[in-house]
């Protein structure tokens, strides 16, 4: 501890800088945990209605003050200056932050491996990406305009917009009118343990609680059911694979 810091009269341009790095984290938490009392008291549902309300309110307002003080002009509350990037650098963008998401996510399992067991990794991530799932979902429906019940058809459109669909080659086939199958041809984690020489890392257990989560917040008449996921054994061609079916 410095005993010396006082008040911000005591940061220089540096320290300051990481204080505001320093803010910008807690912001995020802050959104995060509110957003898990709310889902503690009143269910994951109506907390994804009420985030749906807070978002774009407590967006506009962070950045037309952010704008105002960085200055960074905005359109239609998107900074002008992203609107204004060659698409292939936004399409990069995408990449990077799919692949800063899957890091985040490592990172996490790691840190609770090394500080307790892989098993309470492993059961904080399946109840981890269950709850993430279930508001990326909510997310990409309504920035893609779906209507409550959007059916596989609006299922197969959002799957595309995934954070992971960003770092992983996926493929869809329609196998009949009322079911389809998802493939995971290429897995970045499983294709970076390949390559060290490792087994598949053993996910059946949370992608069952990623998929049917994912699945029933686009549509809760949606059953998910796994057809191969390792510790499964599975064909050169993909790693998991995934019925997804709806009654008529």
């Amino acid at each position: 501890m410095d005993s010396a810091i006082k008040g911000l009269d005591d940061l220089d341009n540096h320290r300051l800088s990481e204080l505001i790095i320093n803010m910008f984290h807690q912001i995020m938490v802050h959104h995060t945990i509110y957003f898990l009392e709310v889902e503690h008291q009143f269910g994951m549902p109506n907390a994804l209605e009420i985030m749906g309300q807070v978002f774009p309110q407590s967006y506009s307002a962070q950045m037309k003050r952010l704008g105002k003080t960085l200055g960074i002009e905005m359109e239609d509350s998107v900074p002008k200056a992203l609107i204004d990037m060659p698409r292939e650098q936004l399409l990069a963008l995408i990449k990077s932050l799919g692949s800063n998401w899957l890091a985040g996510d490592g990172i996490w399992f790691q840190a609770v491996e090394q500080n307790y067991s892989v098993l309470d990794a492993q059961r904080c991530a399946g109840g981890a990406v269950g709850k993430f799932c279930a508001f990326e979902a909510s997310s990409i429906k309504k920035f893609l305009g779906l209507p409550e019940l959007a059916g596989l058809e609006g299922l197969k459109q959002a799957l595309k917009f995934r954070l992971y669909h960003q770092v992983n080659v996926q493929s869809i086939i329609d196998e009949s009118p009322n079911s389809i199958i998802f493939y995971m041809n290429e897995c970045v984690v499983q294709t970076t343990r390949k390559r060290k020489g490792l087994d598949d890392y053993p996910c059946k257990s949370t992608g069952m609680m990623e998929y049917r989560s994912f699945a029933s917040a686009i549509d809760h008449r949606i059953i998910t059911e796994c057809l191969g996921c390792p510790p499964d054994s599975h064909p050169e061609e993909w790693y998991c694979a995934w019925r997804f079916s709806i009654v008529p």
